[in-house]
């Protein structure tokens, strides 16, 4: 399993690289950066590929009611629903395997 620090940065190469945002390196995008308005920019579309680009790269499936602004504030905050995610993929999966 991937440490938060680890989940952040892939977070952030995952945004830089899916949404082809050109001049940005992942450096440069700090935990606590709003990605939307003021801070990234990013808008409704970005919030779609973002969750498209979730799913494929760490496995889970993302449910329309869990996509809010709370969820997608920040890296921080995205990173968290993440690690949620895949904690409950996992306990899932040893509760179908027991």
């Amino acid at each position: 399993m991937l440490s938060d620090t680890d989940l952040r940065q892939a977070l952030k190469c995952l945004i830089v690289d899916r949404l082809r945002l050109e001049g940005l390196t992942p450096e440069r995008i700090a935990d606590d950066m709003p990605l939307f308005g003021e801070g990234l920019g990013l808008d409704s579309v970005d919030a779609l590929e973002l969750v498209v680009g979730i799913e494929k790269e760490f496995g889970i499936s993302i449910k329309s009611h869990e996509v809010d602004k709370n969820v997608f504030r920040s890296v921080e905050s995205l990173a968290k629903f993440v690690l949620t995610a895949l904690d409950g993929d996992t306990r899932d999966r040893e509760q179908k395997g027991a």
